[in-house]
């Protein structure tokens, strides 16, 4: 038996159209063609559906969330809304979600990470963003009246602390999501999900050019999607030797 399925819902026609049109946009770069052929063009088509419509244009940026669940969550809130990066500031304990809680959302989100929240700012700043800091103050603005036609980064603080004061002397302004009950605060995990749901949901209908990723950031992110597809043997087998020489070994078969 093969090394993957043998069998594909698209017909002929369809995976052909599939291919010339990846090729066209230049999200699938020619040198790729022997590692796309090792997969099913139903997973193809269904990563190319994800990639066009992931976004950089809203991003999350944590400071010291320490929670391994929590790292995992808001994993897992961006992949599910579309944001396809996370800039991490870690605080007392490493950046390591729990990838089962986090639904192996880390393979498909990229995590940038800092060295401090001033540089993070910082750099996020010089890239085009305005920075959004969640925290309960009398200058917070409502999140639906956050800017979502500008680039922007929601930022989210420490599971107990919350936002550092460095992080908010930098910040652009504050934002709250209203709430109606006793309650005047939501775990990280529910209230980053919420805010995404909202910014980009808005941003989407908002912004009608740089919404969606580069092209050249697409073709990456495609092909490191691609590779994180292999089967486990087929994978190892082409970090240790590339893809050229793997199609060579093998035939595309184990």
């Amino acid at each position: 038996m093969g090394w993957r399925q043998t069998t594909s819902a698209l017909t002929k026609e369809e995976q052909i159209e599939l291919k010339e049109e990846l090729l066209q946009k230049g999200v699938l770069l020619k040198e790729d063609l022997p590692l796309y052929e090792m997969l099913m063009p139903d997973r193809i088509k269904r990563m190319y559906e994800v990639l066009k419509i992931r976004t950089n244009h809203i991003t999350i940026l944590t400071e010291g969330v320490d929670d391994p669940h929590n790292q995992s969550a808001v994993l897992r809130s961006a992949d599910a809304f579309g944001v396809q990066t996370l800039h991490v500031v870690e605080g007392r304990a490493k950046f390591k979600p729990n990838s089962i809680i986090a639904k192996s959302a880390d393979r498909w989100v990229d995590v940038v990470e800092h060295g401090s929240i001033e540089e993070a700012i910082d750099s996020l700043k010089e890239g085009g963003y305005q920075v959004y800091a969640t925290a309960l103050s009398e200058e917070a603005i409502p999140l639906e009246e956050v800017d979502v036609s500008k680039p922007t980064v929601l930022l989210f603080g420490n599971e107990h602390s919350g936002v550092s004061e460095a992080a908010l002397k930098k910040a652009d302004g504050n934002f709250v999501i209203p709430m109606q009950g006793y309650v005047q605060s939501l775990n990280i995990s529910v209230a980053a999900a919420i805010s995404l749901y909202d910014v980009t949901t808005r941003s989407r209908h908002i912004v009608t050019d740089g919404y969606e990723l580069p092209v050249e950031d697409q073709a990456r992110i495609f092909k490191d999607w691609m590779v994180k597809s292999l089967p486990k043997r087929s994978l190892g087998l082409y970090k240790q030797k590339g893809v050229t020489a793997f199609e060579r070994e093998t035939g595309n078969s184990e």
